[in-house]
């Protein structure tokens, strides 16, 4: 029997001990890009990238600055070869460099996930992940937990609205202390 797999939304990002994807005030200087992690590996099992606008201003054409390091260039060249599609209420149109979903995300993210291709990057923000995760499109939980507890920030998840039942598919500690987990998900509880 011929198996066909189908594209997955993997929701991959970093996150403190307290559960907080960014401070108070915005700030993400507490995320390690450590090498051990081979993120380019990650890059290269997905090829299109979802953003909710904001996110798609602040990072969705970042170009990193010129003393960067050769694999901070290499990284962000690799980002960018990917197809990119923006979640807005407001803003419409396709672009060069994205195409824009204002409504029904359900169907057009299902329509995604069943053309061939590689897995699917849900990068965020925050309101972005929440509906993701409300509407049970997200099949892959990849967190990276720093070793740091900031108080005050975002939380990665606010106002879910059933419980989520995830199961843990694989655990990397890393020399910097970052510790990844991998879950996927089972459904809610009803």
């Amino acid at each position: 029997m011929a198996h066909t797999t189908k594209r997955r939304v993997i929701l991959d990002l970093a996150i403190t001990l307290d559960g907080l994807i960014e401070g108070k005030n915005g700030e993400i200087d507490w995320c390690i890009m450590d090498p051990e992690m081979n993120f380019n590996d990650f890059l290269n099992q997905i090829d299109i990238i979802f953003y909710g606008r904001k996110s798609y201003d602040l990072w969705g054409q970042y170009i990193p600055e010129e003393g960067s390091s050769k694999t901070e260039k290499e990284m962000w060249d690799l980002v960018h070869s990917k197809e990119k599609y923006v979640f807005s209420r407001t803003q419409n149109g396709d672009g060069n460099d994205a195409k824009f979903i204002n409504e029904n995300i359900r169907e057009e993210v299902r329509k995604l996930k069943n053309t061939p291709g590689k897995d699917i990057w849900l990068y965020g923000g925050a309101s972005l992940i929440t509906t993701f995760i409300n509407l049970g499109l997200v099949d892959e939980f990849r967190l990276s937990i720093h070793p740091v507890v900031l108080g005050e920030g975002k939380p990665l998840f606010i106002d879910i609205n059933e419980r989520l039942n995830l199961k843990v598919v694989n655990t990397t500690t890393f020399s910097s202390r970052v510790v990844q987990i991998i879950y996927h998900y089972e459904g809610s509880h009803k």
